[in-house]
Parts: structure tokens; sequence; C-alpha cells
């Protein structure tokens, strides 16, 4: 017990970080970062609860009741979801997997860690566009200046291709194809390549956007104002300034919450509305796993209507309700 509690964790956490993540699987830069904010947030509420500097805690001090108490507070002070706490504890637990093959003598210690289970969470119904909010959507960019054609050529691109706000963020003008073809090529999640086909207005408009401006193939497709990549704060600013904007004309949108993946939601939907096989969304999204897709199923309303339609009734007048015409509907108040 005396070995285990008097291990120091500052070593083995910077050995964690540069040689299991960075060298031996060569994690992302976004695994990273999500790695790194959860155990600021762990060493910051350990200095705070045990009034003890990062570098001088011990693994004795991150057993199992101290990191509960951690995941706790994340709920409670934070306001964290069930599935964000969910997050930061598959980090932990990756450095504690890490820790058993270093220091086997705090086995048991690190088995405890382990054993906490990951919360379940509530699966609700994703948000997604319809085609008639989507329009509205991608009229609101004032395409008369600069920016405006910029975010207009995203949002198109991300509404038509599905790809997700780093793989947009990330594109360079090499990456599009605009001939015989036209296509866009992008790293995805996994470093997995894909390449998805464009429509021609997609095309024209992306043709437009690199002929208004000139630059290296290496460069970014939609740069910021001061030439380097958009980052992803800032196509959440765009996005929510053109949703309130194309909310005055679809009303619809409102009672929205337009965030980036839910344009990524938005494009699947369409697809699927259309007849495409949940194998081939799959692949034009790049997911690991086609049953990644049955969330989309699950929250297309016109499908399960036409599944119900193909039902026989269980007495006269099948079929879904429908409320009365309004002016009918008034007169019968009468």
């Amino acid at each position: 017990m005396i070995a285990t509690t008097a291990v120091a964790i500052a070593q083995p956490l910077e050995a964690f970080f540069t040689e299991r993540l960075l060298r031996d699987r060569q994690a992302s830069p976004h695994t990273i970062a999500a790695y790194r904010d959860s155990f600021r947030l762990l060493l910051s509420f350990a200095q705070h609860t045990l009034g003890k500097l990062p570098s001088a805690l011990t693994l004795g001090d991150l057993d199992a009741p101290f990191i509960c108490r951690f995941l706790q507070s994340l709920e409670r002070i934070r306001r964290n979801s069930a599935r964000t706490r969910n997050l930061r504890l598959a980090a932990i637990h990756s450095f504690f997997r890490y820790l058993a093959t270093r220091e086997p003598a705090c086995s048991a210690l690190i088995q405890r860690v382990l054993a906490i289970p990951s919360k379940r969470c509530e699966r609700r119904p994703i948000d997604f566009l319809t085609r008639e909010e989507m329009d509205a959507l991608l009229a609101a960019p004032d395409r008369r200046n600069w920016i405006g054609r910029r975010d207009h050529a995203l949002l198109l691109l991300a509404l038509q291709t599905g790809l997700r706000v780093s793989e947009l963020v990330g594109l360079r003008r090499e990456d599009i194809v605009v001939g015989r073809g036209a296509h866009v090529r992008c790293l995805g999640k996994g470093r997995k390549a894909r390449c998805t086909p464009l429509r021609r207005d997609a095309v024209a408009t992306i043709q437009t956007w690199l002929n208004s401006c000139s630059g290296l193939p290496q460069q970014p497709l939609l740069p910021s104002s001061r030439g380097g990549p958009l980052s992803r704060d800032a196509v959440e600013r765009r996005l929510a300034k053109y949703a309130r904007i194309a909310a005055r004309i679809c009303p619809s949108l409102q009672k929205k919450h337009v965030a980036p993946h839910v344009l990524r939601h938005s494009t699947a939907m369409d697809l699927l509305q259309h007849g495409v096989d949940r194998s081939v969304i799959a692949l034009w999204l790049g997911h690991e796993s086609v049953e990644t897709t049955q969330m989309y199923l699950q929250a297309n309303l016109a499908l399960k209507e036409r599944a119900l339609a193909r039902t026989a009734p269980f007495a006269r007048g099948g079929g879904r309700y429908r409320p009365d015409d309004r002016l009918m509907a008034f007169l019968k108040s009468l």
C-alpha cells in the first residue's frame, strides 16, 4: 500500500501524452485536446479539494472514490451532461490502462478506477433541418460582400456533403475537384480519407468562390479574414447569426438550435428521405459502422408514416388523423 500511495502521477501523465498518445497511437489533435481538457479539469479539482499542487499529486490521491467525486462535480457544479461526463471518464480510463503496464504494484487501485461505469444517458431524437429550412438558411448570407460569399459556400458545402465542422475548416483549395466527376476530398475521423461528389449548384458556387479569391493550392478553401483557416467557434457564430436571419422567413427555425452538426444530420435525413440506402449514407458521412445511421431511421417521421399507411386499420376510417380545415373548424365551433 505504501508503494501505491507513493507513486507520483506527474511523470506517468506526461509520458501518457508524449509516448502513448502522440508516439504510439498517433492520436489526432482533437483527441489530444479532449484528453488534455479532461485532465486539466481533474487536476484543478484535486488542487481545490486536496490542497496539493498538481505536480505533487500521487496515485493514491486519485483513487476510485475521488474520481467518482470529480465526476459528480462535473454534473452538479459545471452542469455537464451525462454524455460529457462519460467522455471525461473515458480519458481517465485510458490513462489508468496505460498505468497498469507501468505500475503493476498498483493494480488493485487501478482496477477499481477502471471498474467505474459509464453513466447511462437519454437518447433523444436528432435535430435536423427540412428542405424549406435549408433553403432559408442558404439565402441568409449577403453575397454582395466577400464574407457573405464565403459563408454561402460553406453552408452549401456543409449541407450537401455532410462534412464534420473539423473537416470543413480543414479543407484546402486543392481538395476540391470542379471538373468532370466533381468531388471534395477530406481526411475524416480516424484518419479515413473519403471523396464526396458535388452537385452542379455546389460546383458553380465553389468555382465562383475560387475565381473570386486567388490563392495557392495548399491554402484554406474557406479562410478567415486574416487568411488562416476558420475556427470551430467562428463557424458556430456565423451559423447562429444566419439561423436568426433565416428564422424571419422560416419561423420553424426559431424552435431549433442550429449547430454545425445539425447540418450534417440534415444531409443524412435528406438522403434517407430520397430513398438512399443506409449503407450508402454511412459511406457518404464516413461512419465507422452502418449501425450509426440507425438514429436517422428513428428520427424520420415520414418513413414511419409510410409504414403506417401500409398497415390495415383496426376499424373504419383508417389512416392518420388530420385536423379539419381552419375555416371549417371555425364554422363548426359556432
